[in-house]
């Protein structure tokens, strides 16, 4: 089964374009959890323009009570703050995304030709603290070895891609090169997550397609649907379609 991980990111951002604390990172993340969703994704970039360091300790501690739910710490471990955050509250999975420090989103996987022997090491911390390491990708399959080589156990592939030709004549084609490389990464012995830009729409095709997805990532088109729908029916209804209900 597909595992629902809920990026925060955008409830962190509305709640810092005031000073009221609202709405509430951690009572986000409460109501997302209690109506199925499996985890909780943020990405704490350095300039805290949403996530900040505070958010990733008390979802932390929240998440200690629910102990079948799992934490996703993104981010760039070439830049502050992701190894410090990842060193204080060790999250089940850190996934490790090559953004620049002014980046408006990710939007590439790593080039693990010139990247791949920096963050062996870093690869290897994580690891030894007992974090599961995802290493954010295209949808190249020769490039899957290589991830492995890292010492990665994951890898998140990129769906921006998919998202934009879901719908139009391309999309069998693109939708193709994700399924050959989620082959490849499980062939080298990485489990395969996938996010960014997937939606209620175009999220069941991508799971009858790509085998063996063991987890999506989704926040911006969640937390826009949960402005129509309210935030507890949008987690019962990506759900429902991640089940091939749709």
């Amino acid at each position: 089964m597909t595992r629902l991980s809920v990026n925060l990111n955008k409830v962190a951002l509305l709640r810092n374009s005031r000073s009221l604390g609202i709405p509430s990172v951690t009572r986000a993340a409460r109501i997302v959890l209690d109506a199925g969703a499996h985890g909780i994704t943020v990405h704490p970039r350095p300039d805290a323009r949403h996530i900040r360091g505070t958010d990733v300790h008390e979802l932390a501690q929240l998440l200690k009570s629910v102990p079948a739910a799992e934490f996703n710490i993104e981010g760039n471990p070439f830049e502050p703050p992701l190894l410090d955050l990842a060193r204080a509250v060790k999250p089940q999975q850190c996934t490790l995304v090559p953004d620049g420090p002014g980046a408006f989103t990710s939007d590439h996987g790593w080039d693990l030709a010139r990247d791949g022997g920096r963050l062996q090491p870093m690869v290897a911390e994580l690891k030894k603290l007992g974090i599961r390491v995802s290493l954010f990708m295209d949808p190249l399959p020769q490039m899957m070895a290589a991830a492995a080589a890292t010492g990665a156990q994951r890898v998140e592939l990129y769906t921006e891609p998919y998202a934009r030709d879901f719908g139009t004549d391309g999309e069998a084609k693109t939708v193709g090169r994700y399924a050959v490389a989620a082959r490849a990464a499980q062939t080298a012995g990485l489990g395969v997550n996938a996010g960014h830009d997937l939606n209620r729409d175009n999220l069941p095709r991508f799971l009858a397609a790509v085998p063996a997805v063991a987890e999506v990532s989704i926040g911006h088109a969640l937390i826009a649907d949960a402005l129509e729908m309210g935030l507890d029916a949008t987690i019962r209804e990506y759900l429902r379609v991640m089940k091939g209900k749709a």
